[in-house]
């Protein structure tokens, strides 16, 4: 089944100027490729200002361009699916569909090779391409908090953050995974949390085209929190296995102590008497880091199979069309 089109969703934040650059360079990239030269492109641009950027304007005059204005400004990611849902209706099943950044970062000249599985099997709508960081151009200050954030990350998800904005998949697939709630918390995360079928592309990131980053060290505070939501589910697994190994713990160590001043006339050493009270209340603290997890990933779970086979919600159900 061939992509009858392109679609290029991005948000864009008082960043025109970089993203001009961007749509000439992924038109000079598809016009150099032979089968990205017939698929014409759409690109869909996420005005994340809410109508505040007079600079807008330039991009409502171009004729391949659609910009859409979110009520309020969402951050970078939720403009990502806030765009996707949008435009939902127009995107055929085969129709090919890119997320990227607009600034540069996500190199367009990747484009090629992050489409090649899509391109190579057409008859494939479940497959997402993702593009794998292999090299960013960063602050020592922020590589230092990126390390100990995915550290972080892999201790409580058991997955390492290695990917962005940057990917690509099939019209059919977009439909239907947009659907789930945990795309209003983050985009990249969610990709990897519903156990999808992902490929991963490496892609250096680049350098941005024009201005200057507008995300400070507080937006990615929230970001890195927003990425860890989507995984409440393996998050509170983790602390309960936590939990019950300190729990356990600590009864052994009672049972030893209690055996000790029972059936024997040595004193208990001081050093086992604090490690029973700090492992004891090491699992009271787990115990309830899981209750909390535990209530906020069943509201969450709630929330999203509320009303899901409403009328108009626009589920599809079934497998992927067959090409004839």
């Amino acid at each position: 089944m061939n992509p009858s089109r392109m679609w290029l969703v991005s948000p864009v934040y008082l960043d025109v100027e970089s993203y001009l650059r961007v749509r000439e360079h992924v038109l000079d990239v598809a016009a150099g490729h032979d089968q990205l030269r017939a698929i014409p492109i759409e690109f869909v641009v996420v005005d994340d200002t809410a109508g505040s950027d007079p600079d807008i304007d330039a991009l409502r005059k171009l004729s391949d361009v659609t910009v859409i204005e979110p009520p309020f400004n969402l951050g970078h990611q939720r403009a990502i699916v806030y765009g996707l849902r949008v435009i939902a209706t127009r995107v055929s099943d085969s129709d090919l569909v890119v997320t990227l950044d607009g600034d540069g970062e996500d190199r367009p000249e990747d484009l090629p090779r992050l489409l090649q599985p899509l391109l190579a099997n057409t008859d494939d709508l479940t497959t997402i391409v993702l593009a794998r960081r292999t090299r960013r151009r960063t602050t020592l200050t922020f590589k230092v908090m990126y390390f100990f954030f995915a550290l972080l990350f892999r201790i409580l998800t058991g997955t390492w953050v290695r990917t962005g904005n940057y990917g690509a998949y099939r019209g059919w697939q977009a439909r239907r995974m947009l659907l789930h709630p945990s795309f209003d918390l983050s985009y990249s995360a969610t990709l990897l949390s519903l156990h999808l079928r992902v490929e991963l592309v490496p892609c250096e990131r680049g350098p941005r085209y024009a201005g200057r980053s507008r995300m400070g060290y507080s937006r990615l505070f929230m970001h890195g929190l927003r990425m860890l939501m989507p995984f409440l589910d393996r998050i509170a697994m983790r602390v309960l296995t936590l939990f019950s190994l300190t729990l356990g713990l600590a009864l052994a160590l009672s049972a030893v102590i209690i055996g000790v001043r029972l059936f024997t006339e040595a004193a208990v050493p001081a050093w086992a008497t604090y490690a029973l009270i700090g492992t004891a209340a090491f699992s009271l603290v787990t115990l309830g880091s899981f209750v909390t997890v535990f209530a906020v990933f069943s509201q969450s779970r709630a929330i999203s199979l509320s009303n899901i086979d409403q009328p108009g919600n626009g589920r599809s159900r079934g497998s992927p069309p067959r090409s004839d």
